[in-house]
C-alpha cells in the first residue's frame, strides 16, 4: 500500500527501530499528531499465549484512572425497578422486551450492554447478532449482574473490557491524545499492570513479547521491555 506524505513524514520523525519509554512515546505521538480530529492513544500487546486453550485465554476488565475520553452509550437489559435504577445511574437506555425486539431488528446505537441475570435467557438467543459486535454481556466482565447501577457507573467512569485475539494480541484504547501526558501514562500502566497480573500458569516462556503504543492515524511506537 502506498504511504501518504503525512505518514512518511511521521516515520522520519520517529525512530521506528528504537524502543521508547511510555512517557517519551506518548509525548512523541502527541507532538506529531497532525490530523483534523483528536486522535486516540491505542495499545497493542503481543502475548506468549495460545488462545485456543481455555487456560491461556486472557480476558477481563480494567478501570482506567482517567477514563477513555469517549462517550459510552449504555443499554441495560432489565425489568422494572432494575431498569429504573440503571437510568438513574446514567444509562442511556434500559428495559427488556422493547430492546430485545430492537436488537433483533438491527438496532446498533449502543457501545455496551449490561444485563440482569434473569434476562439472559432471552438475550442469550441473540448471540449471533451481539457476539460478533462484542456486545454480549458476560459475568466475567461484570456486565451480567444484579447491581446494574454500579455496573453502569463503572463503565461510565472508564471501565473497559479486553480480550486476546486469535494471534495472541490484546488491542485497546487508552484515552485521547488531548489528555495530559501523566493521565495517559497512568491509564497505560493500569492496563499493562492488569495484563501482567493475569499471566496464566500454563503460559511458558516470555509472556509479554512486545508492547506498542500508537495514535489513531500514526505509526506504532515500540515500548522498552524495561517499562513492562
Amino acid at each position: 500500500m502506498k504511504e501518504s506524505k503525512r505518514v512518511k513524514s511521521l516515520k522520519e520523525k520517529l525512530d521506528l527501530g528504537k524502543e521508547y519509554t511510555i512517557e517519551d512515546a506518548i509525548n512523541l505521538l502527541k507532538e506529531n499528531s497532525n490530523v483534523k480530529f483528536t486522535e486516540s492513544l491505542d495499545c497493542a500487546i503481543r502475548l506468549g499465549v495460545d488462545p485456543r486453550h481455555a487456560d491461556q485465554m486472557i480476558r477481563g476488565t480494567v478501570s482506567l484512572p482517567h477514563g477513555t475520553g469517549k462517550e459510552v452509550r449504555v443499554l441495560v437489559v432489565a425489568r422494572g425497578a432494575k431498569a429504573e435504577e440503571a437510568l438513574a445511574a446514567g444509562a442511556e437506555y434500559a428495559g427488556f422486551e422493547e430492546y430485545i425486539a430492537k436488537i433483533k431488528e438491527g438496532w446498533a446505537e449502543i457501545d455496551v450492554i449490561i444485563a440482569s441475570p434473569d434476562t439472559m435467557g432471552e438475550l442469550g438467543k441473540l448471540g449471533r447478532i451481539l457476539g460478533p459486535r462484542g456486545l454480549m454481556p458476560n459475568p466475567k466482565s461484570g456486565t451480567v449482574t444484579m447491581d446494574v447501577a454500579n455496573a453502569v457507573k463503572e463503565v461510565k467512569a472508564g471501565k473497559i473490557e479486553f480480550r486476546v485475539d486469535k494471534t495472541g494480541i490484546v488491542h485497546t484504547t487508552l484515552g485521547k491524545l488531548n489528555f495530559e501526558t501523566n493521565q495517559l501514562i497512568d491509564n497505560t500502566k493500569a492496563f499493562v499492570d492488569k495484563i501482567i497480573r493475569m499471566r496464566p500458569s500454563a503460559a511458558k516462556g516470555t509472556y509479554v513479547k512486545s508492547l506498542f503504543l500508537t495514535s489513531t492515524m500514526g505509526p506504532g511506537v515500540h515500548i522498552s521491555k524495561d517499562e513492562i
